[in-house]
């Protein structure tokens, strides 16, 4: 997409929101006009402020302090526009319910309060979920796999002023205590033109057999040539719609990597699932590739992929939007008889520093005979 018909729509999708929010959440409560205009010239201002996070992150170097002010209000909007959808529903269920208008008076300005005081307790909450990264341990049964490994997955780090060289850090010191086979990270790493400095720390990383990373979508937001190279520079194998063998003589397992499915929208890194499985040996594979929905593209051949890209929704009423456009949006599933799919729900995480009801993850996967 263009990216000033991008922006165009993103912004109007935010303006439509925010008119919502404010006809039928502030019109509609008990409160006086000037607590309501004062309502009003909160959401203005958040609304400007998206703008501001949009040229932050992609146009206009900033500090982190004032990132991380501008990162909040597309979070903001959505749990205010989830409030509203909620107290919509229960507010026309008070105004037509049997009881006395006293009753009712009553009811709705419970209503009021419980659903700014959940909105602003939520908002908190997702704050603090952000920054804690759980481990997740899946065990996973591959046939014809002759011996058990261990991999640990990161995915959708998003490194920017707020995913910074503590952060990493924290991942990078999480990760070196498993001990693990080998690292993988399934995309979405780079979103920001300046992220040298946290990504030396993915140097510190250990592993038996190193670190293999596949590009993700953001990486073609940010020179993927460049990203690629960096990534490179690092020590870390890039999987270039190719394989590599994992193990040693015939009791290992082959890890392909494909580009993103958004090679095929800018015309560039487009994914060849058959070159990536070329020249394997007879071995199972596993295969990492950024979005779930590149399943579609699997016939045959592939015996676990491994993905990221849906942040399990981020925050939670969002999963069911991205279920719409994923086939799987988080954890362990079987695709067919043949094939299983696990997706991360990113160990970072993307816009504002919110997650709620969805953890960031670092997964220890057992592969198991």
């Amino acid at each position: 997409m263009n990216p000033v018909l991008f922006f165009i729509t993103f912004f109007s999708v935010f303006i439509l929101l925010n008119f919502y929010i404010s006809k039928r959440l502030i019109k509609k409560l008990d409160i006086s006009d000037k607590a309501k205009n004062y309502l009003n010239i909160f959401l203005i201002i958040n609304l400007l402020g998206i703008v501001g996070y949009i040229l932050a992150r992609y146009y206009i170097d900033t500090s982190g302090w004032l990132y991380f002010i501008l990162s909040l209000p597309i979070g903001i909007v959505f749990l205010l526009f989830c409030t509203t959808l909620f107290y919509d529903l229960f507010r026309i269920f008070i105004q037509y319910s049997p009881i006395s208008d006293s009753r009712r008076k009553f009811f709705k300005k419970s209503l009021d309060v419980f659903s700014l005081v959940t909105a602003s307790g939520l908002g908190i909450r997702s704050l603090y979920e952000a920054k804690n990264v759980k481990l997740e341990e899946v065990h996973i049964k591959i046939k014809k796999l002759k011996k058990a490994y261990t991999i640990v997955q990161l995915s959708d780090l998003h490194i920017s002023p707020l995913i910074d060289k503590a952060y990493m850090n924290n991942v990078v010191n999480i990760v070196n205590n498993i001990n693990a086979d080998i690292v993988v990270i399934t995309g979405d790493l780079i979103d920001t033109a300046d992220a040298e400095d946290t990504l030396y720390e993915l140097t510190k990383l250990k592993s038996k057999y190193g670190t293999y990373f596949i590009v993700g979508n953001h990486e073609y937001f940010h020179n993927i040539e460049k990203s690629i190279n960096l990534i490179k520079s690092l020590g870390i194998k890039v999987l270039e719609n190719e394989n590599i063998y994992i193990g040693e003589d015939n009791n290992g397992f082959n890890l392909a990597g494909v580009y993103d499915l958004f090679g095929y929208r800018v015309k560039k890194y487009i994914p060849n699932l058959n070159k990536a499985l070329l020249n394997r040996k007879d071995s199972p594979t596993i295969l990492l590739a950024h979005q779930p929905k590149f399943i579609s593209e699997v016939k045959d051949g592939v015996d676990l992929m491994l993905s990221g890209h849906t942040h399990g929704g981020q925050i939670y009423p969002f999963k069911f939007l991205v279920k719409l456009q994923q086939p799987y949006v988080s954890g362990l599933h079987k695709h067919n008889e043949n094939l299983q799919i696990y997706v991360n729900r990113g160990t970072g995480f993307w816009g504002p520093p919110m997650r709620l009801g969805v953890s960031s993850e670092i997964t220890k996967i057992f592969i198991e005979p």
